[in-house]
């Protein structure tokens, strides 16, 4: 029988993903699934995007650029001036998604066996995306005392090594909600000039900065020009996860010449999620402001109900729309297959993810669970006191 690659066999399972089997078999049988799992916004869609494709008169669907249409990126460029980023289209190629920009970079800066730290909990693809491009993931371990707040700088220190590429983060975080403060972008950009790394910065929920709380983007670092990768995404700023369109951004020309040879052997981003995401960028402020204040809402209601139950410990995020708690049980993963599985409360149940999942070091976060608040308030509370009945009936 063939034999299948060791990378094939060494590539993680999504946390996220795994258990869609169990909850379809739930459904199956009649049972309605709260899904906290995955980070799908119930938000609508831009009404902008959705018309830009439906009242376009394309008659041939080609090819687009590889590096994105020229026009996108110019404005894409503007968008990021409010933001006091000052880049242009050249700084910029238009990707397949989010992930195809993390995928392009870790093939343009690390060979097989190169290491790039990452602050963990993590958004568990970077795992796979290490995995397919042979990097080694190095983890620094940030904790739920302090709401996963960047771990100190002697600690990413002393795991640099000659192997070492750079260090990865995501801000706001996936799946903490940790919103970076300036101050600790700036302690990272010291270090990765000092020892003349790549600091990557997912910062796709740059939108998502609560409590008076401002998104500090590594590309505004002084200094920082050579270093500096950034990769965003339409996905949740917009709530078009089905759109796939993400991009990558860096002032180094090496890392955009670099990553265009990986782009063209993919051919071209899609064109009609383009001319979707092009015309998102006319979206008004204040359709932000809504989308945040209800994110801000849902947190609220989710946190405080959470820390209601006995046994629970819960981080507040400041950015995102996740959150990590801490559950009075030793197997996340077994409790969350159970939920959907053995347990109903009026013919319903949750689906959450297990956090062990978006950890590199093993044994770590057995006991937590990322919860997405991308529902309604409503929801949210019927889930948590599913939740709470859930964890009495399987600790007992």
């Amino acid at each position: 029988m063939p034999v299948l690659s060791q990378k094939g066999k060494a590539m993680p399972e999504s946390p996220i993903r795994k258990l869609v089997p169990f909850a379809e078999a739930a459904k199956a049988r009649g049972v309605s699934v709260i899904h906290l799992n995955i980070g799908q916004p119930d938000i609508k869609t831009p009404q902008i995007a959705l018309d830009a494709v439906r009242n376009n008169t394309i008659s041939v669907l080609a090819y687009s650029r590889t590096e994105g249409s020229e026009v996108y990126r110019e404005k894409l460029a503007n968008y990021y001036k409010k933001y006091h980023i000052d880049v242009n289209a050249k700084h910029i190629i238009v990707t397949t998604g989010g992930s195809e920009a993390l995928a392009f970079v870790m093939g343009s800066i690390a060979d097989t066996n190169d290491e790039i730290i990452i602050p963990e909990p993590f958004y568990a693809n970077y795992n796979g995306f290490a995995t397919a491009s042979g990097v080694k993931v190095v983890p620094v371990v940030s904790k739920i005392e302090n709401n996963f707040a960047l771990p100190p700088i002697a600690e990413f220190e002393k795991l640099i090594t000659p192997r070492t590429k750079a260090i990865l983060i995501c801000n706001p975080g996936n799946p903490t909600g940790y919103l970076y403060s300036t101050e600790e972008l700036k302690l990272l950009a010291s270090l990765v000039k000092k020892h003349d790394l790549f600091l990557v910065a997912d910062e796709v929920y740059r939108e998502f900065a609560y409590d008076g709380k401002q998104h500090y983007s590594i590309l505004r670092e002084p200094g920082l020009e050579a270093h500096a990768i950034v990769v965003d995404s339409v996905s949740k700023r917009y709530s078009m996860c089905g759109a796939r369109i993400g991009c990558l951004v860096s002032k180094n020309p090496e890392i955009i010449q670099t990553a265009l040879k990986f782009a063209q052997a993919r051919l071209s981003p899609p064109t009609y999620a383009q001319i979707a995401s092009e015309a998102a960028l006319e979206t008004p402020q204040s359709y932000f402001d809504e989308v945040r204040e209800a994110y801000v809402e849902r947190r609220n209601i989710l946190v405080s109900e959470l820390e209601q139950i006995e046994g629970v410990k819960v981080a507040k995020p400041s950015g995102a729309f996740y959150c990590i708690a801490e559950l009075p049980i030793t197997d996340a993963d077994h409790f969350a297959q159970w939920l959907l599985e053995e347990f109903t409360l009026n013919n319903e149940t949750v689906m959450i993810a297990p956090a062990g999942g978006f950890y590199a070091t093993s044994g770590l976060g057995k006991n937590q669970v990322r919860i997405a608040y991308v529902l309604e308030k409503e929801r949210l509370i019927t889930a948590v006191t599913i939740l709470k009945k859930a964890l009495e009936t399987y600790t007992s």
